[in-house]
């Protein structure tokens, strides 16, 4: 693993779950090698991209190449880190949502948060502005947040899907004890016991629907927010 075990406190990577991917293997040596060269950047994720495909139309089970990008996307983000953010102990990077699940397909953004102990100056928003451009240079979409534990369990009570999204956190790099405290703030004794959280969820849910049109029987129906789609 390619980076300062001293600022990597808690990396997870799901590579286990499937078949051994070489080209994961041999990623850290190959971020290495390519120094931040944006160009070199967007090769590898090119390259992971097309392998995976051929492993897909080979009909591969899917389960493993959504588990396999995000571990691929795991590596590639803790390297950027790493040269990025080694002078900044106190912040963590961590991915949330369905990559926060370890799960990422191939059009799917890569949701991720960052975690500071307190509100940014601007010399902090800067440095974060300057990571989220290298990541879209590099042909990652990436949806982005910058909050404070308080601010997690604020944004988190007022919105069942800030909720739903900080349920799958996973930290990637950074202050692990920033992350727990996080968890902690967000326990059931805190914010949304479970069956509000669950009623808020079908009400959510049934809101999605209506928005969808309501309907399976539709001719060109929503796939993903419908009844019975895929969300």
């Amino acid at each position: 693993m390619a980076g300062d075990p001293e600022l990597l406190e808690e990396i997870q990577i799901s590579s286990s779950r499937g078949a051994p991917w070489p080209l994961l293997s041999r990623l850290p040596v190959a971020l290495a090698e390519a120094q931040g060269s944006p160009v070199a950047y967007r090769d590898l994720l090119k390259l992971a991209h097309e392998e995976l495909k051929t492993r897909f139309l080979a009909e591969e089970p899917i389960e493993p190449l959504v588990h396999a990008r995000a571990a691929f996307i795991d590596v590639m983000l803790c390297e950027i880190w790493r040269s990025q953010f080694a002078d900044a102990p106190d912040w963590a990077l961590i991915a949330v949502g369905g990559y926060g699940r370890g799960e990422l397909h191939p059009c799917s953004d890569v949701d991720l948060m960052v975690l500071v102990p307190s509100p940014l100056d601007a010399a902090g928003r800067a440095r974060i502005e300057k990571l989220i451009a290298f990541l879209w240079d590099i042909g990652l979409e990436v949806g982005h947040s910058v909050r404070t534990v308080e601010e997690c369990a604020q944004e988190a009570a007022a919105d069942v899907g800030v909720m739903t999204t900080l349920l799958g956190a996973r930290a990637l790099a950074g202050k692990v004890p920033l992350v727990e405290s996080m968890r902690a703030a967000l326990g059931l004794e805190h914010v949304w016991p479970v069956k509000e959280f669950f009623e808020a969820k079908v009400r959510e849910q049934a809101e999605r629907h209506l928005k969808a049109n309501d309907t399976a029987y539709n001719l060109e129906p929503n796939v993903k927010t419908g009844p019975g789609g895929l969300r």
